[in-house]
């Protein structure tokens, strides 16, 4: 007979896996090897008495135990988080300003905020969605806390992880066929921009530059309108999009180094101590 016992080691597990989309990823957020990891799920599952995830084509998939489950013990963990701050006292209030770029925002955030929230929830958190270009020297004016921007420059920031750069269109219109390449690029001073323009260059490859903004919404319907080709980090590309290769006449591109900056002006606050630690532990694990 199955348990009725769920620990909150399981519980936890589970979650994270959930929210990183595998073990791989999940195991530095709770702190577990893989296999100790892959054992609290086994436990889990012995207790619940049904599987909760399932092995996709390319991730870890949610089974309908799975999915009833997950919202009870995302329930649950956040309980015990209020218990610990209500016993030990020591409850992190005040604002916090989080810059990040739209695609990152889309790929990265939503982990860091469920579980900061679950453990800060007296934390006041504003977002600005902006380019790195705009964040970096709003982070050095201490108009915000922290951002997770593309490194401008080697040693910016703690580093997180390494994103791709890569070209992408639209199946249905062939655009890459044509000459000059019709191109969608970001802001002047965008590294994006730069790179894909210097790679073209590189490849005597001739283009035009048919749209210029900052918007990744923009860059989206510049593709699938046929418009243009756009280079894009690999994390915001839609799967309806074909991701060009060298055999499409593209050149290849660099990858991107994406870092966690923090303002002095910051120092002295325990909000953005908390999220600082909570963006470093969530996302440090493909630096």
């Amino acid at each position: 007979m199955p348990s009725a016992d769920l620990q909150l080691d399981w519980l936890r597990a589970f979650v994270a896996v959930v929210d990183a989309g595998s073990l791989t990823a999940a195991a530095p957020q709770v702190h577990r090897s893989q296999s100790a990891l892959s054992m609290q799920l086994k436990k889990l599952e012995d207790a619940v008495g049904h599987a909760v995830l399932t092995r996709g084509p390319r991730h870890l998939q949610l089974t309908p135990t799975g999915l009833e489950l997950l919202g009870y013990a995302r329930r649950m963990l956040e309980l015990h988080g209020e218990a610990q701050v209500a016993i030990q006292g020591a409850r992190i209030s005040g604002p916090v300003r989080l810059g990040v770029p739209d695609d990152y925002a889309i790929a990265y955030l939503t982990p860091v905020l469920r579980s900061f929230a679950t453990h800060h929830a007296g934390v006041e958190i504003t977002l600005v969605c902006e380019q790195s270009t705009l964040l970096i020297p709003k982070v050095q004016r201490g108009e915000l806390d922290l951002a997770v921007v593309t490194r401008d420059k080697p040693q910016r920031g703690a580093l997180l992880f390494h994103e791709p750069l890569v070209w992408v269109g639209a199946a249905q219109h062939e655009v890459w066929r044509r000459e000059p390449l019709p191109v969608a690029v970001y802001e002047p001073g965008s590294l994006a921009r730069r790179y894909a323009l210097a790679a073209l260059t590189a490849h005597k490859r001739r283009y035009r530059i048919v749209y210029n903004s900052s918007s990744l919404a923009g860059h989206l319907a510049a593709v699938e309108s046929g418009l243009a080709v756009a280079v894009l980090t690999r994390c915001s590309m839609p799967a309806g999009l074909q991701l060009l290769q060298q055999r499409h006449g593209v050149p290849a591109l660099p990858t991107l180094q994406v870092a966690l900056l923090r303002s002095r002006a910051s120092a002295a606050a325990g909000a953005v101590d908390a999220m600082h630690e909570q963006v470093l532990r969530t996302l440090r694990r493909q630096g």
